[in-house]
């Protein structure tokens, strides 16, 4: 989950963030994310931005030994990645902080994770040297950015029924999610950082949904875009989400007997 300009506001968004997002869409890049850091028994593990902590649990499950640390400056998802995690025996320490200023003395961690949040920093290279600070000497760094919108068929289709439906620059919270794309720059941020042996892989998942009206449902009422809704009488509401399902329904030539579509993000893997 983002810093700065992604931000769930109250517990029930944030609950409703980790109920149904995080299954469908941020479990995928989560367990790939995971596999290429591939974090070792003993080894100190830092999760950027975690939201609700996908990422750090993961990671922890993978760990019989060391030590997971989730960090986000959002409350809320925090709340709900403690209670996720609650009795589960996870080596994981919840932080509040930010990570343009991390909470943690240099050379504290093996590995850090941050999946989907550096699009949202509002000082990039500022971050990329903050997560270099905390790496130990040859320490790892797994990071994952969506790639342009276009390049994922269903949030473009989405993105463009909000213009149409809602007010023109509705998906601008939609459209910053693809908001920093360039391989080329994402490779130039670590290298200017101080890391080396960076490379940018380009991934591609296959997002499934039953109903394309509950990706809808889904992306108004468990993400930062709830305010597009807010004050809304139900019966609009509801006139909305239909009509913006089948306008995807319409983009990717499928009915709401639901769809498949490729997401694509850029991974990026560097050594300190």
């Amino acid at each position: 989950m983002a810093q700065d300009n992604y931000q769930m506001q109250g517990g029930a968004p944030a609950l409703l963030y980790e109920r149904y997002l995080v299954p469908m869409i941020g479990i995928l890049w989560a367990i790939d994310l995971v596999d290429r850091a591939a974090p070792r028994s003993g080894e100190r593990v830092l999760d950027v931005a975690c939201g609700t902590g996908i990422v750090a649990r993961t990671a922890a499950s993978r760990m019989q030994t060391g030590h997971v640390a989730g960090l986000d400056i959002n409350p809320w998802m925090l709340s709900v990645a403690r209670s996720v995690s609650s009795g589960s025996g996870l080596p994981i320490e919840w932080h509040e902080g930010n990570v343009l200023n991390l909470p943690f003395p240099a050379a504290s961690f093996d590995v850090v994770l941050c999946q989907l949040g550096l699009q949202f920093f509002p000082d990039r290279p500022q971050a990329m040297r903050e997560i270099f600070r905390v790496l130990v000497a040859s320490g790892r760094l797994a990071l994952s950015v969506f790639r342009e919108i276009e390049r994922t068929p269903m949030a473009h289709a989405f993105a463009e029924a909000l213009d149409r439906h809602i007010k023109p620059g509705a998906s601008i919270i939609k459209r910053t999610e693809h908001g920093f794309s360039d391989a080329n720059e994402l490779h130039r941020l670590a290298t200017d950082a101080g890391f080396r042996e960076a490379i940018v892989v380009p991934v591609t998942k296959t997002i499934r949904y039953a109903e394309t009206r509950e990706y809808v449902r889904v992306q108004l009422t468990a993400s930062p875009q709830v305010v597009l809704l807010t004050g809304m009488e139900e019966q609009r509401r509801n006139t909305i989400i239909d009509t913006i399902a089948a306008d995807i329904n319409a983009f990717l030539g499928s009915t709401d007997g639901g769809f498949a579509s490729p997401q694509e993000a850029n991974i990026l893997l560097a050594q300190r």
